[in-house]
């Protein structure tokens, strides 16, 4: 392979038509080669080894829970649904679904720049937005399977020490079953927002890690914002989600939440917006491995 490889989407009838027909098959065999990949490449080790961190830290937990139970334990149980809230917002959302989504989207492209095999999609008769749409769906459902699962498996293994009586209590007679669809529902949502401008990290910089740490700080940050710049963060919709809200401090500057519909709404549409950005990036994009 040569130092320097440039090369443009092969001009063809398809570039010039609207065939949805086509384009879906097309978007469904990039999708079924893609998830193979995003799933059992070398890369996808991170994200697995992530999403176990917080599993292993809840599986100490549920061996040795006398070490971490105040003499209170009606204390604790009386918390239990704010102590995982928080353990929700602060672990498994704001930093491993965040970093793991980063991971993932940006590799998208940038990993077969790397990898020096982008130019094999771009010489294929597939529009650039159609490749947009094969890669982001597949990082999305391989992001949805496996934190997904580990938001499930967490909830699950937090309330397991605190008693059968608790248990039951919490899901049987409770709320836990709407929680735990209300985090799921928070995880997924959080996947296809941050996949969205992640993947678009990985078409417009040669180093995405320091946007991506730059948004990072923004969304941590988000609770010292005005009103106005909260909505500017995937966070600001992510919290209108919780089923328990999580309290943000003495310095935090309040804000009303946004209603569940419009706050899900706003994230489609964030998406949506991204995405065609990335398709425009994407058709603009010409390839210099020698840069690299």
């Amino acid at each position: 392979m040569s130092a320097a490889i440039k090369s443009s989407i092969v001009e063809n009838p398809v570039e010039n038509s609207f065939n949805w027909q086509l384009w879906s098959r097309q978007v469904i065999a990039l999708l079924r080669l893609e998830l193979k990949k995003t799933l059992f490449s070398r890369r996808a080790v991170l994200l697995y080894l992530l999403a176990a961190l917080p599993l292993a830290l809840l599986a100490i937990w549920v061996i040795a829970p006398k070490p971490f139970l105040d003499a209170d334990t009606g204390e604790l149980l009386a918390n239990a649904n704010e102590i995982f809230a928080n353990l929700y917002a602060g672990l498994l959302l704001r930093t491993v679904v965040f970093f793991g989504s980063a991971w993932l989207f940006m590799n998208l492209f940038r990993g077969e720049i790397v990898d020096r095999s982008l130019h094999y999609y771009f010489l294929s008769p597939v529009r650039r937005e159609v490749l947009v749409a094969g890669k982001y769906l597949s990082g999305l459902l391989a992001a949805m399977m496996i934190f997904g699962a580990m938001t499930v498996a967490a909830q699950l293994l937090f309330y397991l020490p605190l008693g059968a009586a608790a248990r039951s209590a919490y899901f049987a007679g409770g709320p836990g079953f709407k929680h735990l669809l209300a985090y799921l529902g928070m995880t997924l949502l959080a996947c296809l927002g941050y996949g969205a401008a992640f993947l678009l990290m990985g078409l417009l910089f040669r180093n995405p890690v320091i946007p991506a740490l730059l948004v990072y700080g923004w969304e941590w940050l988000n609770f010292l914002l005005p009103p106005l710049l909260k909505k500017i963060s995937v966070t600001h919709y992510l919290n209108s989600l919780a089923p328990v809200p999580v309290a943000q401090g003495p310095f935090a500057i309040t804000a009303e939440p946004t209603p569940a519909w419009l706050a899900t709404l706003g994230l489609f549409i964030f998406t949506v917006v991204v995405l065609a950005l990335a398709g425009w990036r994407a058709r603009k994009m010409e390839i210099s491995y020698g840069s690299e």
